[in-house]
């Protein structure tokens, strides 16, 4: 079934049909809520402060799906949810990418000059080191969200506080943006994961897999992971993205990760059925369309 396009604000979304309530980390309004709608569009979003909530509200199905960040262009990767992802019975049914553009916003009719204190997410605040350092009238403090502090600045009152957040923040909280874009670069995107229960049917609209992701471990010698990795070029498929992750409990044992493009369910069958031939584990974590 074909996805139906929607725009909003002036971008086009498509709706993936039954997925209609999406839990996302972090307030309306953030990045996180952006990309939910451009990957599924018409959706009511459920915000959840950490991703452990995120993944709760997945599992008791008090959500059909969630949208998480797995990898910023500029900051690398989100462990966190790589460690979710291999703890928890969830799957990887879609990707997405979203340019990131961080504003200044602050309350209507509040100017430039009267802000002092400039709130945001950490992450944010450092990437807009140079507007900031330039701006010396004001104070950077770090917020628990972009869109949050957005929320808190109008909530408070506050007239000479700005927060750091997507334009989306400012529509959501009536707030208003006094400087666009003031990212120090450009080229800033993150990759978000849509995230459904294992045993969940694949979303009618989705397009087409031609990704896999996979978690695996080896045994703690030489060669392993070399051997590991030549079974799955001898299968064909494209290496994109190996990470790696601590094992809890045994030290500078490791969990890696990687992320392979292939042509067609047969090679990515031979993908999965090599590494489970030679590793003590192997996780599917999804098969889905790349972005």
């Amino acid at each position: 079934m074909p996805q139906e396009e929607i725009t909003f604000d002036g971008y086009t979304t498509r709706n993936a049909g039954s997925l209609r309530r999406i839990a996302i980390q972090g307030e309306r309004g953030s990045n996180s809520h952006m990309a939910a709608l451009e990957m599924l569009g018409a959706i009511e979003v459920v915000p959840c402060s950490v991703s452990a909530e995120v993944i709760d509200a997945v599992l008791a199905e008090r959500v059909d799906a969630a949208v998480l960040p797995i990898e910023n262009s500029l900051h690398g990767s989100v462990a966190e949810h790589y460690d979710l992802l291999l703890e928890h019975p969830v799957r990887i049914d879609a990707e997405s990418l979203l340019r990131i553009r961080h504003n200044l916003i602050a309350a209507p009719g509040v100017r430039l000059e009267e802000i002092r204190s400039v709130l945001s997410h950490p992450v944010a605040l450092s990437q807009c080191r140079r507007f900031l350092a330039e701006f010396t009238q004001a104070k950077a403090m770090p917020f628990y969200d972009t869109a949050g502090s957005v929320k808190h600045l109008m909530e408070a009152g506050l007239r000479d506080t700005a927060g750091v957040a997507p334009a989306l923040a400012a529509k959501e909280y009536g707030a208003a943006v006094l400087v666009e874009g003031i990212e120090d670069h450009a080229e800033n995107y993150t990759r978000f994961h849509l995230l459904r229960r294992s045993e969940d049917a694949r979303a009618a609209g989705l397009a087409a897999a031609n990704k896999l992701t996979l978690a695996f471990a080896v045994e703690h010698r030489p060669g392993t992971l070399v051997a590991a990795l030549e079974r799955l070029r001898d299968v064909g498929v494209d290496l994109t993205k190996i990470e790696s992750r601590p094992v809890p409990g045994k030290p500078w044992e490791y969990v890696f990760y990687v992320e392979l493009r292939y042509v067609g369910e047969a090679m990515a069958d031979s993908a999965v059925g090599a590494l489970a031939a030679h590793c003590g584990m192997v996780k599917e974590l999804g098969r889905y369309a790349a972005a």
